[in-house]
């Protein structure tokens, strides 16, 4: 794990000593739709489910009755920032793959897209981090948690189901896990007031700024050890998005494949702390990976398929 870090920061400081490009003539629409379908995805493009139905599962899931034997539940979602739909393609080749494991496990998958519509139709929110995972937390679109595009705070309109969860009582804490200081440490953060709003209202809700994926990880890790974990835990690892944005986010480009595997080795070794935990029987986890956008050349935000689909898995059926 510490060896595929170091490769990926070393790398991306000195793209120019491997002769890399972004551009890839390969990654066009047709290749991508048949990777697509050569993974396994119970749905297809055409019949893609939209982000914001992971709001719906996590709500679905505390309101459920307890299975027997089941004496309380959690949930965690591990985001793969700018991982794109066709990447999963990696996943059956990859030691210590979450994916891997889930699947194996009998987990779901399906296809879904960000943006706001289905594709082809023009998205109507920009295929970026803050609105994709804006969307996933709110299960709202930006005409409502008014979330465009990177850079904008959010009001508490549309509060998170981190915020909401907890102030209503449902679970008693949350943990929001992050590296980029644009979720809440900015001062144009999307969630700045929304942090605020819960200290100040003694909301059991952590938000953690970490100095990278692996420090990410070990603040999961260092959670799920605790016999009173947090009901919720919220979680992103951002390798496939600094790969992408630094050599291209393209499934025939060795980093953007690194970058996947350092997040599933991270995504795995979260699982794996979950399964070790002491309570772990008699807890009801819902364990959900997935994405907030894709990527395309070196870029995302755009209209392209392949910043527009993401994907969605799960242990239980959705």
């Amino acid at each position: 794990m510490s060896f595929i870090s170091t490769f990926l920061s070393i790398i991306m400081i000195f793209p120019s000593l491997l002769g890399l490009y972004s551009a890839d003539a390969k990654d066009t629409e047709a290749l991508y739709r048949e990777t697509v379908l050569s993974i396994g995805y119970e749905n297809t493009v055409e019949t893609a489910i939209p982000q914001t139905e992971i709001y719906d599962m996590i709500t679905e899931h505390f309101a459920s009755p307890l299975p027997e034997g089941k004496t309380e539940k959690k949930a965690i979602v591990i985001g793969y920032d700018g991982c794109r739909a066709d990447a999963l393609k990696f996943a059956e080749k990859s030691r210590f793959s979450a994916v891997s494991k889930m699947l194996g496990d009998g987990a779901s998958l399906k296809i879904g897209y960000c943006g706001g519509v289905n594709y082809p139709e023009e998205n109507i929110q920009k295929t970026s981090t803050a609105p994709g995972w804006c969307s996933v937390l709110t299960g709202e679109w930006a005409d409502k948690h008014g979330i465009t595009g990177n850079g904008i705070t959010k009001t508490l309109d549309y509060k998170t189901l981190l915020t909401s969860l907890t102030e209503d009582g449902v679970i008693d804490s949350a943990n929001f896990v992050t590296s980029w200081k644009g979720h809440f440490v900015d001062s144009d953060s999307t969630y700045k007031d929304e942090k605020a709003y819960c200290e100040e209202n003694g909301i059991n809700v952590a938000f953690k700024i970490c100095m990278g994926d692996t420090a990410s990880a070990r603040a999961v890790k260092n959670d799920l050890k605790q016999s009173d974990c947090s009901d919720f835990i919220f979680a992103i690892y951002e390798g496939t998005d600094h790969a992408g944005h630094s050599f291209g986010f393209s499934v025939n480009n060795p980093i953007y494949k690194a970058g996947f595997r350092l997040n599933e080795i991270l995504a795995y070794k979260t699982i794996k702390e979950i399964e070790k935990r002491e309570s772990y029987e008699t807890e009801d986890w819902l364990i959900i990976i997935t994405s907030d956008h894709g990527g395309f050349g070196t870029e995302h935000g755009g209209s392209a398929i392949q910043e527009r689909m993401v994907f969605i898995l799960a242990n239980k059926e959705f």
